[in-house]
């Protein structure tokens, strides 16, 4: 009898053994995979929530590389396109991570309405049914691999989850009549991955199929946009198209404006844009493209105004125009871009304008310089852009 107890027990710990071994193997594969530098190679690796951060920021670069790829260099600009790195800096790329990261971890912490991957794979379809540039499109999934959870995280969580903030910060304000402030982002812990847990990035994701059109339009018909996480309605406004984006700034809507938008055609998204150094609210004002930024200028707030601003979309900042010898503030006037200048003639201010003064920006500091020699009428006004004289 003892005998055959010793033997029971000596199968039951063998299996025992067995089972540790097995458990041990597991974990130490999950481990080792979820550890492992190429583990977001696989959409449907369990490591995918812990995509490392150096990883995102790679994948952020090359997402940055193709728009940068498309932004228009004006022929007219004297000097030839710098590099994305001479235009955008590492820690800049860096902050944008960070940015869609803290909106992730507002949604799941804060609101309590975290991502989910269902809603992750209905924002990559989304892109790919309505995109306006197929092609741009296509090279943006190319630059992540073509790998779905790589789209997923790194393309479709930044658009998603700053609609979904702004929505609810809306809401918020609406009810409450006061923007809900967002917790500060926890910086990655030790192994350098997301500070929070993101289960919707292990999920198994598919690749939709791009139009096979060769662009996003058809002759002689209009295709409608998405309108979600747009400006509010406004006239008046200004338009520049960089190549990629389409950025749009203040306006009238009831109230003079200073906020404005950058549409994605490739992606049908839109992205605000930041008022922070923003000119003071307008309407009727002019912008030209200069090749890295959008330059604002003049308009009308109740009076004329002779303040502008440069908006960079890159890092998405805004610098001020002096005004110390800024011509006269007008509205309705005109502006081009001459590769080194905007130049600025005409308008309106209580009577119509065919003067101004001729004058000079110095391109490191945005400061507008008059001419010391009186302007005759008809002369112009200029404004250049920092690295092309």
């Amino acid at each position: 009898m003892q005998k055959k107890h010793n033997a029971q027990l000596g199968s039951f710990t063998l299996q025992l053994v067995l089972c540790s071994a097995a458990v041990c193997s597991m974990i130490t594969g999950t481990l080792l995979a979820f550890f492992h530098p190429e583990a977001p190679a696989k959409a449907s690796h369990p490591a995918g929530a812990g995509l490392m951060v150096t990883e995102r920021i790679a994948y952020q670069r090359a997402i940055e590389g193709v728009y940068w790829q498309h932004r228009i260099w004006p022929k007219e600009n004297s000097k030839p396109k710098p590099s994305l790195d001479e235009v955008m800096s590492q820690a800049q790329i860096e902050s944008k991570v960070q940015d869609y990261l803290r909106n992730s971890q507002a949604l799941e912490d804060y609101w309590q309405r975290p991502i989910t991957a269902e809603q992750l794979q209905a924002e990559i379809d989304r892109m790919a049914q309505h995109t306006k540039q197929p092609e741009v499109l296509r090279e943006l999934f190319h630059a992540l691999g073509n790998n779905p959870l790589v789209i997923a995280e790194c393309l479709a969580r930044p658009a998603l989850g700053e609609r979904l903030v702004t929505h609810l910060n809306a809401h918020y304000q609406r009810i409450h009549g006061e923007l809900k402030v967002q917790p500060e982002y926890r910086p990655a812990s030790a192994d350098n991955r997301a500070p929070f847990s993101m289960a919707a990035a292990g999920a198994s994701y598919r690749l939709p199929i791009v139009s096979d059109r060769s662009d996003g339009c058809s002759d002689e018909t209009w295709t409608t946009i998405s309108t979600i996480n747009a400006p509010a309605p406004r006239a008046s406004h200004t338009a520049v198209w960089t190549g990629s984006e389409m950025i749009v700034w203040g306006g009238y809507g009831g109230t003079y404006l200073n906020t404005g938008g950058r549409y994605d055609p490739s992606t049908d998204s839109w992205t605000a844009i930041s008022t922070i150094n923003a000119p003071a609210p307008r309407g009727g004002n002019t912008a030209v493209w200069t090749g890295s930024e959008m330059i604002v200028w003049g308009g009308d707030d109740g009076f004329s105004v002779n303040t502008g601003g440069r908006y960079n979309p890159v890092t998405d900042t805004w610098t001020a125009t002096n005004t110390a010898t800024a011509p006269i503030g007008r509205i309705f006037h005109t502006a081009v871009w001459d590769g080194s200048e905007m130049i600025v003639w005409g308008g309106w201010n209580e009577f119509e304008l065919q003067s101004g003064a001729d004058t000079a920006l110095a391109p490191t500091v945005g400061q507008l310089q008059a001419s010391p020699v009186p302007p005759a009428p008809g002369s112009i006004t200029r404004q250049s852009g920092p690295g092309v004289r």
